[in-house]
């Protein structure tokens, strides 16, 4: 018997965002898919109006995996992940430790497989997940801001000025053309 998948399943429990109030709770499962579907955005931005060459599938399987870690670690909140480089340091290897125990939970040639997509966290792929984490989390700012929860105020404001700092013409097409109609209405997107 095999754990990985079961493990996986596990995300739906796994909640973000642990010492803020947040209005809805997010957990690393949703969080995931909407990493994807940014990153998978990116990638394709890239490819149509930068003469990028990316496979925009891989990297949105690699952010549906991007936080498998979790499910044995928990989320730590940015904060105190990078509170200083020894902390955040230790913090890559219990990340690393975390995802080479549930590549054991798969038979050895799936965990060769899975090794590629979990384990990447050096290449142009993984910079464009990393680039759509940050995104999504000024996203879930936006949602608890547009719903008067104030905790959310500052960390909208330095997450934009990271997203910029990026200097990604990707990042800042998604910025320009995207993020603004996330801060509508129901009523507002179907005008």
């Amino acid at each position: 018997m095999y754990k990985f998948f079961a493990y996986l399943n596990r995300m739906k429990y796994i909640n973000r965002w642990g010492l803020m109030h947040s209005n809805m709770t997010e957990n690393i499962m949703e969080h995931s898919q909407q990493v994807a579907v940014v990153a998978h955005a990116l990638a394709t931005i890239s490819n149509v109006y930068f003469g990028g060459k990316l496979d925009a599938n891989s990297i949105a399987v690699k952010a549906l995996f991007h936080e498998t870690s979790e499910v044995l670690t928990g989320d730590l909140p940015t904060p105190i992940k990078y509170f200083n480089p020894e902390i955040r340091d230790a913090y890559k290897k219990l990340e690393k430790y975390s995802n080479e125990r549930l590549l054991t939970h798969l038979p050895r040639e799936l965990a060769a497989e899975y090794a590629k997509i979990i384990d990447d966290n050096d290449s142009v792929e993984h910079r464009f997940v990393k680039y759509a984490d940050k995104i999504c989390a000024y996203i879930k700012c936006l949602d608890e801001v547009k719903m008067s929860n104030s905790e959310f105020s500052k960390a909208e404001k330095t997450i934009m000025e990271e997203i910029r700092a990026y200097n990604s013409p990707e990042v800042d097409y998604f910025v320009e053309h995207f993020i603004d109609a996330y801060k509508l209405t129901l009523d507002e997107l179907e005008e």
